[in-house]
């Protein structure tokens, strides 16, 4: 038995039994990752998969116990491996980090400026896409921590901390004839089409709860999966928008008028850290989820200390209240280290 087959087997479950898919993403060959799995399995003395000719079509009783051996012995090995990192290149490394489009565009790009000059000599490689495409990178091991806001907490295999709260906003374009209202509601804004996220993005959950709650029925015109495609589509007249506040506050919003008060509507949305639990990440990991949020102390996170420092901040914070988030933060602070 070595580590190489229980490398397969993982990979042959994750890519549905297409040991073609296998072999490609372990720049292996089909037969030759169809051989060792059998030589595991006759090692073992128990069949893992069930097969239909010469293909994998599920998993045997064995397989399915044999699988959840097999996570927890390469999940181990990956965090002896850390381990090692940590001691013998503690400040260099690759960080690999999971997002959602909006908090890839308008959260992590003033955070990264400041990580980056204090970790020269750590990769950094961003993979954007749905709340689910990061919570299957994160399950996998493919990416040491996901940003995201729907999704990660149903998951009991992932460690959840919460970073900030935001709420959404309505935007429209300067001539529309809610633009210099006051005092609308959420009938008023319903009346109209609405551009918003498609249902699984973006806090989109407290948008139908707050139609829902108003006996409402929203004219849904068009969803996207970033900020940007509805602003494009909301200044073109298409309907009302509705997007995250950080989509306003820390991009482009030309031509664009938030409807006042309109934040209000909507409850609001947390943005949350997820790790593999069990997972030991590098210190720079940890510092990087401190500076998202700072609430968290990434020498408790470490296992370093064991209670957090009396100056700690002790409640999660509104993306209102975050300066650190705002594009001139990070350049503030790099002029401030020179």
């Amino acid at each position: 038995m070595n580590f190489q087959q229980l490398k397969y087997v993982r990979t042959a479950i994750q890519h549905n039994l297409n040991l073609t898919e296998v072999a490609n993403q372990l720049a292996t060959s089909q037969s030759g990752v169809s051989k060792q799995i059998k030589e595991l399995e006759a090692e073992l003395r128990v069949d893992i998969f069930v097969r239909r000719g010469k293909r994998l079509v599920g998993l045997t009783k064995a397989g399915e116990k044999a699988a959840q051996v097999i996570e927890k012995l390469l999940h181990q090995a990956d965090n002896l491996k850390r381990l090692s990192a940590q001691f013998a290149q503690e400040d260099k490394g690759r960080l690999v980090i999971a997002a959602t489009h909006n908090q890839a565009n308008y959260i992590l790009p003033p955070v990264l400026a400041r990580f980056s000059p204090l970790f020269p000599n750590v990769e950094i490689e961003l993979r954007q896409g749905t709340p689910r495409y990061v919570v299957d990178l994160v399950l996998r091991g493919e990416a040491d921590l996901g940003l995201a806001t729907e999704a990660v907490d149903d998951y009991p295999e992932l460690q959840t901390y919460p970073c900030f709260t935001w709420e959404h906003v309505a935007i429209v374009p300067p001539n529309h004839p809610l633009a210099r209202r006051e005092n609308l509601t959420i009938a008023d804004i319903g009346r109209y089409p609405i551009i918003t996220y498609n249902p699984e993005f973006t806090g989109r959950s407290q948008i139908n709860s707050a139609f829902e709650a108003a006996g409402i029925e929203p004219d849904i015109r068009l969803t996207a999966m970033d900020a940007d495609v509805i602003k494009t589509y909301v200044r073109l007249g298409m309907g009302i928008g509705i997007v995250a506040q950080m989509a306003i506050a820390n991009g482009t919003s030309d031509n664009l008028h938030v409807i006042a008060g309109s934040n209000r509507f909507f409850q609001p949305s947390t943005t949350k850290i997820a790790t593999l639990k069990g997972s030991l990440l590098r210190n720079y990991t940890y510092q990087l989820m401190e500076m998202l949020a700072p609430h968290l102390d990434a020498a408790v996170l470490s296992g370093t200390r064991r209670h957090p420092t009396a100056d700690r901040a002790q409640q999660i914070m509104r993306f209102e209240d975050r300066d650190d988030f705002r594009p001139g933060f990070a350049l503030g602070s790099l002029q401030a280290v020179a």
